[in-house]
């Protein structure tokens, strides 16, 4: 990839959806440790989205708060008088507990604004997900509605598959929704997939490092959807220099090239037209008569004509839900949603194939995941999963993160004996270096999969 091949609108779109999403994420976030500081009338000294070492993009002070926008975008922060956090603040903690400090609050109240936190992002994604379910239900593509089959892509025809077939179940388990044919690969280690192909069903070994491969691609290069390009609209800026084309034209050819599915343009390499060229000649079938047209092209924005999408092609499966239905479906949704990621985390110490430095990845393999055109189901969805993770991420037991101090906090209940300040400050300090640590090894990863 260079630079000149970035598509910077897109990426433009991707960087503000997923600021904002994470934007509220923290907000939320600190405000479920902020509500309860002051319930229990602890004074909060800063509430701040992103970080601000040395300045800050912006700070209000109001009451005993100052409120801020940090210039280093990784998550955000509330500083809570007399508790050990990322501030290290060494000099207030040396001084005597005062009644509106954290350290001088009964242990059940600190567990419930450490955990508060927590709390909130947990029932913020129970929240999203029941608000999509209600508004855009449950929506897939089954495979039994695959009547061209699929286009076997590179790693696809490494194990034998082949354009046309059907993948009806991995490791023997029938596969109902095609978007799930990978995933379930992965988390499951298959060894085996079976394959209708025309009237025959056969068996196809999942090779040692099929996985490994299929994992480090994010499941790219493997099989795609299989359909014919239907035109959807023709949009006031498509330039036809000559000819004809309308919605419901089906293409079946460019520059005297043959084209039968829309994975035909990506299979054939003698597609991969020059930038420079300033028109194309396009044949399209209209009913039983084959019509052509010359249409101008530019090397952004291509011929501008939009094509059906293969829902609309293939059909699908539409679950709506009311209200009431919702609410259990998106607390499922939810648990799902968790459950396999601790599936996937598991895979990271157990398998052989799915490694660390394949699946490891920063703030910009986040940001990479958000769609390139703004679409309001799919941010939400992003957010929603985003929330449940980070809630799961942040509950567990490592100094610095909210389930080290409910931790020690525990400890405290249970045997009666409060950590001393000076074990709880090198605990934030070991904790603080070990997600640092690891934030930058995320990045570095990023960094070398851009420039590879």
């Amino acid at each position: 990839m260079t630079l000149l091949a970035i598509d910077w609108a897109s990426v433009g779109i991707k960087v503000v959806q997923f600021i904002l999403s994470f934007s509220i994420l923290v907000i939320l976030h600190e405000l479920g440790h902020f509500l309860p500081a002051r319930w229990f009338k602890c004074r909060v000294e800063k509430f701040y989205l992103f970080f601000n070492p040395w300045f800050s993009l912006f700070k209000k002070k109001i009451g005993d708060t100052e409120y801020g926008l940090g210039w280093v975008p990784f998550g955000g922060y509330v500083k809570i008088s007399g508790m050990i956090d990322e501030s290290m603040d060494k000099e207030q903690m040396a001084q005597p507990a005062q009644p509106w400090e954290f350290r001088s609050k009964p242990a059940w109240q600190r567990l419930i604004i450490m955990l508060g936190g927590v709390t909130v992002n947990v029932l913020l994604a129970f929240t999203i997900f029941i608000m999509i379910m209600w508004i855009w239900g449950d929506r897939y593509i089954p495979v039994s509605n695959l009547k061209y089959g699929i286009f076997a892509d590179t790693l696809g025809r490494k194990i034998g598959l082949k354009d046309g077939d059907k993948i009806i179940a991995v490791g023997g388990k029938p596969i109902i929704r095609t978007n799930k044919i990978g995933t379930e690969i992965i988390m499951n280690e298959a060894k085996s997939m079976t394959v209708l192909r025309g009237a025959d069903t056969m068996q196809l070994a999942i090779p040692t490092g099929f996985i490994s491969q299929l994992s480090k691609n994010r499941l790219e290069g493997f099989i795609a959807l299989r359909y014919p390009q239907i035109v959807d609209s023709v949009p006031p800026n498509v330039k036809v220099l000559n000819g004809d084309v309308r919605k419901g034209d089906t293409l079946i050819g460019i520059e005297g090239h043959f084209i039968q599915f829309a994975s035909d343009l990506s299979k054939d390499t003698t597609f991969n037209f020059e930038r420079g060229l300033k028109s194309l000649n396009y044949a399209f079938r209209r009913g039983n008569d084959t019509v052509r047209a010359v249409i101008a092209r530019d090397d952004k924005t291509g011929t501008g004509i939009k094509y059906k999408n293969p829902e609309d092609i293939l059909g699908y499966v539409q679950i709506n839900y009311t209200l009431l239905q919702a609410v259990p479906a998106g607390i499922t949704k939810s648990m799902t949603t968790l459950r396999d990621y601790i599936r996937n985390l598991k895979l990271l110490f157990t398998s052989k194939e799915v490694k660390v430095q394949d699946n490891l990845g920063s703030v910009v393999s986040i940001a990479s995941v958000f769609p390139s055109e703004w679409d309001w189901e799919s941010f939400w969805s992003l957010t929603a999963i985003f929330s449940i993770l980070l809630a799961f991420m942040n509950v567990l037991p490592i100094p610095a993160l909210d389930g080290g101090h409910a931790l020690f906090t525990l400890y405290e209940m249970i045997s009666g004996r409060k950590p001393s300040d000076k074990f709880m400050e090198y605990s934030q300090l070991v904790g603080m270096v070990l997600l640092f640590g690891l934030m930058a090894y995320a990045m570095g990863l990023d960094i070398f999969r851009f420039f590879k």
